[in-house]
């Protein structure tokens, strides 16, 4: 049945008031053990003073965002704005030579920030991938991406690359491994487009302007070579109508995006309270699956606030990035469930889509999906923890063409054709809803830890079975009603715009 099958509005209102009952009642749980647990001294390392005029501590447990909006939150923006200036500087005199010079400033702020052993580091690995890149074979290209990427995910040959850059801060380990592996990201890009090139090969300056370019440099998106090299070549730099509204209303988004994560903190301790499973043990089962949905909702926060920041710069600099990741609220489907859109366009058009054509076939997308998760976790880095994730999230994702493949036969589909288009719809978001909880219990484990994803899984599908079970159960299929009239609301809209193209 089509996207556009509608509900009565009495049924999504009151899909709506339970949704948010739910989390209200949900959210107070959490908060009621945020505010018992506050001095708690297992949790003394993960909760510490917070803004005074709260009279709260606050859950500093993610070591990435206190260290990017607290102790380097002015290098950060001295480094970004330093770009956009100088950036707008060659954008009015050198249009032109625009690249070149943004390539010059990301270089010189990566070795201001992480010493000359590191920039040759980079450099040598972008020379080597560049010198593949010359044969134009593409199993080649893969195979030395690989093995470099490989050189920093799997030891000994990560410490020993990261022992020669001297020096010790805090974020080191982060840039470290973030400029280099996202730097092996975009020369196998470089590498693959220049295979695919009929005549002629990109020259070295290419991927140096590509790879250096600051704002994606340490942290991604990474922006396949193509888009890059054909948005930064335009020498004609013309903006849309209210796009630099756009700009500043994102701008301002993201900045109110993190005063809300840092107010959000001081009161739910979501992140701290999953270390402490004794403690977590004695959640109700509602504040449990709330906990565990909350970790998934602030890592796609963070990923938005981080993609959002660096995307709203490369605009500035007239380039069109990756958008932020989809709503972690707004998936039920495995085939859309990713959070970083960078890497997932990246692995879409190199491998998963390469290999699994147009995914309808049961075989090929099976080999595809187990290439492209192999893939990610050499990105993520081998270890027990993702593994389980990688298998986990692979058979999810080739369950989900299975069941469409099996609904798909004669006798469903002919029932399926019998029925209301609401009525299918109401169908399709009772298996949905099951699907949602699938996506958020797989992807626990990489956000927290294997004992806790294994807690939440029993304390709701065993222990919890079935009041529990059957009540989370409902209100996800109400909240995936919700989205599915999102879907539908968007979808018409889209052919309004359409109809509207053709006309003029």
């Amino acid at each position: 049945m089509g996207v556009k099958a509608m509900l009565p509005s009495y049924e999504l209102g009151f899909y709506a008031l339970v949704v948010t009952c739910a989390v209200l009642y949900s959210g107070s749980g959490i908060f009621e053990a945020s505010r018992d647990s506050m001095n708690r001294k297992a949790f003394r390392d993960g909760i510490k003073p917070g803004w005074h005029y709260f009279g709260r501590k606050m859950d500093v447990a993610d070591f990435e965002w206190v260290m990017w909006f607290t102790s380097f939150r002015n290098i950060i923006i001295f480094a970004l704005s330093g770009h956009v200036l100088f950036g707008k500087i060659c954008s009015m005199t050198v249009p032109q030579h625009r690249a070149v010079m943004y390539m010059i400033y990301g270089v010189l702020a990566v070795l201001a920030s992480m010493g000359l052993v590191y920039l040759m580091i980079i450099l040598s690995h972008c020379l080597l991938l560049y010198s593949v890149a010359l044969a134009k074979q593409k199993w080649l290209c893969y195979v030395a991406g690989l093995c470099c990427l490989a050189s920093f995910k799997v030891e000994p040959f990560g410490s020993w690359q990261s022992g020669f850059v001297t020096g010790s801060f805090d974020l080191q380990d982060v840039l470290f491994y973030g400029g280099c592996t996202f730097t092996i990201m975009r020369c196998m890009s470089f590498a693959l487009e220049n295979s695919e090139r009929d005549e002629g090969i990109y020259s070295i300056f290419d991927l140096l302007k590509y790879n250096f370019y600051l704002p994606f440099f340490f942290f991604g998106p990474v922006m396949t070579f193509d888009q890059f090299h054909a948005q930064v070549s335009t020498r004609e730099l013309r903006r849309k109508d209210d796009e630099m509204k756009n700009i500043r209303v994102n701008a301002l988004l993201h900045v109110g995006a993190i005063v809300a994560v840092d107010i959000f903190f001081h009161f739910f301790y979501i992140l701290t309270l999953p270390s402490d499973l004794k403690f977590v043990n004695r959640l109700s089962d509602w504040s449990l699956a709330g906990l565990a949905y909350s970790n998934l909702v602030y890592d796609w926060v963070k990923a938005a606030v981080m993609f959002g920041v660096i995307n709203t710069i490369a605009r500035l600099d007239h380039l069109d990035p990756p958008q932020p990741p989809k709503c972690i609220t707004m998936l039920y489907i495995f085939a859309e469930t990713h959070f970083d859109r960078g890497i997932n366009d990246w692995l879409c058009k190199y491998v998963y889509d390469h290999l699994g054509e147009n995914h309808d076939n049961i075989l090929k997308e099976l080999v595809a999906s187990i290439t492209t998760f192999a893939i990610t976790t050499l990105w993520l880095g081998p270890c027990e923890l993702v593994y389980i994730w990688s298998l986990a999230n692979c058979f999810g994702l080739n369950f989900e063409l299975w069941v469409q493949k099996f609904f798909q036969l004669g006798p469903f589909a002919k029932l399926e054709a019998k029925l209301s288009g609401a009525m299918s719809r109401r169908i399709r978001a009772a298996f949905g809803a099951v699907n949602f909880w699938a996506i958020v219990l797989y992807n626990i484990l990489a956000l927290n830890s294997l004992e806790f994803a294994l807690l939440v899984t029993k304390r709701l599908l065993v222990m919890g079975f079935p009041v529990s079970t059957l009540s989370i159960w409902f209100i996800t299929y109400c909240g995936v009603q919700l989205i599915k009239e999102r879907e539908r609301i968007l979808a018409i809209e889209e052919e309004q715009k359409g109809d509207k193209a053709k006309v003029e």
